[in-house]
C-alpha cells in the first residue's frame, strides 16, 4: 500500500478542508492511502511551547512521516504572497533528510488559501515548491484538462488549487475548488503509484 502524506498548515480552516478533500482524492486510487499531518503554531515567544499531541485534529508531522511517504501534499494560507512561517519552520528542519537525499524522486504537489482574490496564491504555491524542488521531489500540477481551472471564478491554478477565504476568512470552498482539490490527490496518487511501480 502506497502512501501520500498531506501535510498542511490551517490558521481558520480553509486550509484544513482543503487538505480533506486532497485526502479524499488520494483515497479513489486503488492501492494508495493517505496520512493527514499538520504543524504546530510557533511564537516568538521563548516560553511558548505547544503540546506534543495537538487537542484536535491532524497529530503533528515527524521526520520519519517525509521518509515513509511516497508522495507528499503540501498546503498553506497565504502570508504576503509566501507559505506560513510554522510550515516554513518545519521545512527549516528537514536538512538531515535532504543530505541522504530522502526524498528525491517522490511527487510531490501543493495548495493554498487566502482571504484576498489577488492575495499572492500563486506564489505562496511557488514557495512551497521551492524547498519541495531543493530536495529533488517531483512536482506535480493540475493540467487544464481539469475543466474547472478554465471556468473557475473563484480559485484554482495550474500550480495547484488555491481558494480565496475572503476579507473575514469565512468564505465556503466553491464546487469547482473542491473538485481542484480532489483532482490534485488523484493525480498525484496516481503518478506516486506509477513512479512506484
Amino acid at each position: 500500500m502506497r502512501e501520500i502524506l498531506v501535510l498542511y498548515y490551517s490558521h481558520f480552516g480553509a486550509v484544513k478542508q482543503m487538505a480533506q478533500l486532497v485526502v479524499r482524492g488520494v483515497e479513489q486510487v486503488h492501492g494508495v492511502t493517505a496520512r493527514l499531518r499538520t504543524v504546530p503554531r510557533i511564537s516568538t515567544v521563548c516560553e511558548a511551547v505547544e503540546p506534543v499531541v495537538p487537542d484536535s485534529g491532524a497529530p503533528y508531522v515527524e521526520l520519519k512521516d517525509l521518509e515513509e511517504c511516497s508522495g507528499l501534499a503540501l498546503g498553506s494560507p497565504t502570508r504576503f504572497g509566501n507559505m506560513a512561517a510554522p510550515l516554513k519552520y518545519f521545512w527549516d528542519s528537514t536538512g538531515e533528510l535532504w543530505l541522504k537525499g530522502t526524498l528525491a524522486g517522490k511527487p510531490a504537489a501543493v495548495f493554498t488559501s487566502t482571504s484576498s482574490l489577488h492575495g499572492g496564491q500563486e506564489t505562496t504555491l511557488i514557495s512551497m515548491m521551492l524547498p519541495l524542488l531543493h530536495h529533488g521531489m517531483v512536482v506535480v500540477g493540475l493540467p487544464y484538462s481539469e475543466p474547472e481551472l478554465m471556468t473557475t471564478c473563484d480559485g484554482g491554478t495550474p500550480y495547484g488549487p488555491s481558494h480565496h477565504a475572503g476579507a473575514a476568512s469565512d468564505q465556503p470552498i466553491t464546487e469547482h475548488e473542491k473538485k481542484l482539490c480532489i483532482a490534485l490527490g488523484r493525480r498525484l496518487a496516481e503518478i506516486a503509484a506509477k513512479l512506484a511501480a
